[in-house]
């Protein structure tokens, strides 16, 4: 009996250990995870430097996440994270779909880059909702048998807040206009459909990023910034798209002279 009782501690002892292991390194596949599927989504380099998972909690730390440019952007990057909290349903982890009960998005670095009448995050949100229907289609596949079911995600709470929008433009030469991003609370996506794959749930979140980096609430402080340079509002920065027509050179020497009166001031 002592025998028997002391295999049972054993074999509790080692499943423990391989639990703990099996946890504690999350981290980097979860890291290998974003970095890979990321950029599949959104058409754009996506990278994080680390993945910190507390086995305890659920809980997960993403730290420097970085959002790169689609093709024809000059800014570095659209967007960098220091931090993003993610909340995980433990019980939900080996189902599908699997519970995210909460994503903090803390302070991001927006980089609003807008030329020839578009700009950045609309060009990323049209890659994203590509990305989205095709895994509909998938899904489609899936019901009727002929492919296996991908996992399914539902989040409960996602909230984005302290972040800051920098617009930028060759014709302001380092120039910084700033605006603050208003808060963004988001709930229950993919819940109506028992869930949604990373794209399709990334495709509401960063449709409701790019409806808020363009709202009025920021467009109105951009706008008065650019008045202090010359150009009259954002409008009219689809005029630098073409720098060798008449409107284009008329809005660069407007907002020359503009900085040039700053630059005077400071």
């Amino acid at each position: 009996m002592k025998k028997i009782l002391i295999a049972g501690v054993v074999i509790i002892v080692l499943v423990a250990g391989i639990a703990f292991f099996t946890l504690s390194n999350m981290g980097p596949i979860v890291k290998k995870t974003i970095n890979t599927l990321g950029p599949q989504i959104t058409k754009t380099d996506v990278n994080v430097e680390d993945v910190g998972i507390s086995i305890f909690s659920g809980q997960a730390t993403i730290k420097q996440f970085l959002l790169g440019n689609p093709k024809g952007f000059k800014s570095s990057q659209a967007m960098k994270v220091a931090s993003i909290y993610v909340d995980i349903d433990e019980g939900s982890i080996t189902k599908n779909p699997i519970i995210i009960n909460k994503i903090e998005i803390i302070a991001p670095e927006i980089t609003y880059e807008k030329i020839a009448g578009s700009d950045n995050f609309h060009a990323i949100l049209n890659n994203v909702q590509g990305s989205a229907k095709k895994d509909g289609k998938s899904e489609k596949k899936s019901d009727t048998g002929k492919d296996k079911k991908s996992k399914k995600i539902i989040i409960n709470d996602v909230i984005v807040k302290k972040g800051k929008v920098h617009l930028s433009m060759t014709a302001l030469a380092g120039k910084e206009i700033d605006a603050p991003l208003p808060d963004i609370h988001l709930t229950d996506i993919g819940r109506e459909t028992n869930g949604a794959t990373a794209a399709q749930a990334f495709e509401q979140i960063f449709a409701s990023l790019h409806s808020h980096i363009s709202s009025d609430a920021v467009t109105k402080i951009l706008n008065y910034s650019l008045k202090q340079i010359g150009i009259e509002d954002l409008s009219n920065l689809k005029d630098l798209g073409n720098l060798d027509s008449e409107a284009g050179q008329n809005t660069l020497d407007s907002v020359s002279k503009g900085l040039k009166s700053l630059l005077k001031k400071e």
